[in-house]
């Protein structure tokens, strides 16, 4: 993952910590406190929030700690499209122009031009240098792409 996927790993892992997980706690001591346990849904309601708290946290813990970060700004790939590249495309067919960084699959966020290094385009990219032809077979049928500028930013 790249430097910025893990950044934003830790602040919503410190967010769960610091935030969620003593609103969880809180929840369920408000909802004992009104009584019988077998029939109060908000009982139920704040168990069921506080596992899927303790869950993602340690997802999240997980995922970081076998993480292997990469900086874009440190890579020396000679123009090459790599993982943590940005990439300047033009659609063949279309002549418009798109921007991409290749990413892990928790950062990947096609809005923010993040994508995925799993994903077709991807896979298609990788390898390539600027001024190349990428073929990527999308579900309308095959897209070219030329790479206009690769960026290590």
């Amino acid at each position: 993952m790249t430097v910025n996927g893990a950044e934003k790993l830790r602040a919503e892992l410190h967010n769960l910590k610091t935030v969620e997980r003593p609103r969880a706690i809180a929840a369920i001591a408000e909802a004992r406190s009104h009584g019988d346990l077998s029939e109060n849904a908000e009982y139920d309601a704040a168990k069921e929030r506080q596992g899927f708290v303790e869950g993602r946290i340690k997802e999240i813990e997980s995922k970081l700690a076998n993480a292997q970060i990469i900086d874009p700004k440190l890579l020396d790939a000679d123009g090459r499209c790599v993982f943590g590249a940005t990439l300047d495309l033009e659609d063949q067919e279309t002549g418009l122009g798109v921007s991409y960084q290749i990413v892990g699959e928790d950062e990947a966020d096609i809005k923010e031009g993040k994508i995925s290094i799993n994903s077709p385009i991807a896979r298609a990219l990788i390898g390539k240098f600027a001024g190349d032809i990428a073929e990527v077979q999308a579900p309308g049928g095959v897209r070219e792409y030329e790479i206009i500028e690769v960026r290590y930013e």
